[in-house]
């Protein structure tokens, strides 16, 4: 998951209430874009491995080989 690269440094000044420095440190989030990407990459998953996948097929195709054989002998319905 890539991360993203922006700080904001946001420093109260000496006459200001916590709210407006709170809004302006919104609005500088805000304008930097942060966090449109940061919900773009919130549900993001890796595309499992080309070893993985082939690994998960075989054993899908053992798995129905086996229930075809029981089948044929008659222990499953």
């Amino acid at each position: 998951m890539g991360m993203v690269n922006t700080n904001i440094d946001v420093r109260k000044n000496p006459n200001e209430n916590n709210a407006s420095l709170l809004r302006r440190f919104s609005r500088r989030v805000q304008e930097a874009g942060i966090m449109p990407k940061v919900k773009s990459l919130r549900y993001h998953e890796r595309k499992p491995s080309k070893l993985v996948v082939k690994t998960g097929a075989l054993k899908k195709l053992k798995r129905r080989k086996e229930y075809e054989r029981m089948k044929k002998l008659g222990k499953v319905s």
